[in-house]
């Protein structure tokens, strides 16, 4: 009853009823083009690796993540969004002209430039988020913005396969040119004042320094974000295998987007229940829960059945994002709010470099080794790294729990950070559990709701589709 009245409330709040549905939009643009384009490159080259190499070349940007995100602090956000939305779109019907095994540089291009402009649009729409939805929302938005982020990988990678196999690749691309547009459109509609920002105080560098600092510093965020980054390094290298696995069962390229779908569905039932499994286990432990399920499912992956391959890819869709979710929430729980935008993008850097890592490595492994092998190693370090984190990692940093008061008390509301916008191929990454007022003690102190910060159509699915 909580739930259905808050989900009213945020519905009818108009700025969150608008970025909502933009989020919607541009996510199943952003599917569809993910699945496609791998599929486009596999059918013009018949390459495994190559096929792989389209993830990593949208991902590959997070590398320079604080250095971008900082673009964001620097011009008013909603003319940013607005104008790179506008930007890819036009950008994208350029794919328009490949046709050829010899034009794949463009479309490697084009992938590229697009991950670069989703990881200035992200710190960019967290922050502007925050400042034009009702702050008390903000929690409870992020887990909805996950379910509606995963929610449209249940039709739109079969439908952008269908579109594929009936029209081709720059067909898909259309469509995503499209949802670029509706989103600017909706951006537009969004009402905020903005006062033009100040240029941050000191160089990229001492920024970026201070936010590593603080985060390695902390008995509860090191052992999470290390955790964070191990896993999406060895979840990387498992999602170059799918093509090899889809050969294997005996299938078109297209499977992939049934695989896919799977993985959302998986990702959707976890954003409804991240919120009360965080208060009930604690950040530490639901994060090694969930790696120790995603390390079940990649592992068991090497199976060659279609029912197996199928329920594997739906729980890695339910265990992968929880490392992230409870990683990234207990960063804006527990940083003061000053170095909270430069702690979160360097949280994701931290975190999602040894994906784009990953994906670079996969890609060369899956052309030169068994693709079973390579599943079962990473299966073995996903589980290694998932009782690390359960056992060995509290030992280091008790669990202090993402449902009390913040350590710091000068914690404010969420800063700008750097990768979750409504754009991108690829991590929601910061959802957060929110407290109905009405539970809560009259005399607790008043906690600050999650951030918004990477309440992006980027997520754990988008880098490692199943």
């Amino acid at each position: 009853m909580t739930t259905n009245w808050t989900v009213t409330r945020i519905l009818r709040d108009r700025n969150a009823g608008l970025y909502l549905a933009g989020l919607v939009v541009s996510a199943f643009g952003s599917s569809a083009l993910g699945l496609a384009a791998g599929v486009w490159v596999k059918d013009l080259t018949g390459s495994n690796g190559l096929a792989a190499l389209c993830t990593f070349a949208v991902w590959a940007p997070t590398l320079c993540g604080p250095a971008l995100g900082t673009i964001a602090d620097r011009v008013r956000r909603k003319p940013l969004l607005i104008g790179t939305n506008l930007g890819l779109a036009a950008l994208l019907l350029t794919l328009l002209a490949v046709d050829s095994r010899t034009d794949l540089w463009l479309l490697f291009t084009v992938l590229f430039v697009y991950g670069t402009t989703v990881v200035v649009q992200d710190p960019a729409e967290s922050a502007l988020l925050a400042a034009v939805v009702d702050r008390d929302l903000l929690g409870d938005f992020n887990g909805l913005r996950m379910t509606a982020v995963e929610g449209m990988k249940l039709v739109a990678p079969l439908t952008g396969a269908g579109l594929y196999a009936a029209f081709g690749g720059p067909a898909v691309a259309g469509l995503d040119a499209v949802t670029f547009v509706l989103a600017a459109a909706l951006w537009l509609l969004i009402r905020a004042r903005e006062e033009r920002p100040q240029r941050p105080a000191g160089t990229w560098r001492t920024q970026t320094a201070e936010g590593v600092r603080e985060l390695w510093r902390h008995p509860l965020l090191r052992p999470l974000v290390l955790a964070g980054g191990a896993t999406m390094f060895l979840a990387s290298l498992s999602s170059s295998t799918t093509y090899a696995i889809v050969d294997t069962l005996g299938h078109s390229p297209t499977y992939t987007g049934v695989l896919y779908t799977a993985q959302g569905a998986g990702s959707v039932a976890v954003g409804l229940v991240s919120g009360p499994a965080l208060r009930r286990l604690g950040a530490r432990r639901f994060g090694a829960a969930g790696i120790a399920l995603t390390a079940v499912g990649v592992a068991a992956r090497a199976v060659p059945s279609d029912a197996v391959v199928v329920a594997c890819s739906a729980a890695i869709g339910l265990g992968l994002p929880c490392v992230l979710i409870a990683a990234f929430t207990a960063v804006q729980r527990e940083l003061p709010g000053p170095l909270l935008g430069r702690g979160t993008a360097t949280a994701n850097t931290l975190i999602f470099t040894p994906n784009v890592i990953g994906l670079g490595v996969g890609a060369g492994m899956v052309e030169l080794a068994k693709f079973r092998v390579l599943l079962i190693v990473t299966g073995l370090g996903l589980l290694a790294t998932g009782a690390w984190l359960g056992v060995v990692g509290a030992v280091a940093s008790p669990d202090q729990g993402l449902d009390r008061t913040p350590a710091h008390p000068d914690h404010g509301p969420a800063q700008a950070s750097a990768p979750e916008s409504a754009r991108g191929l690829v991590p929601a990454r910061a959802q957060g559990p929110a407290q109905d007022p009405a539970q809560a003690p009259n005399d607790a102190t008043p906690q600050p709701p999650a951030s918004a910060a990477r309440t992006s159509a980027k997520s754990p699915s988008d880098a490692n589709p199943a």
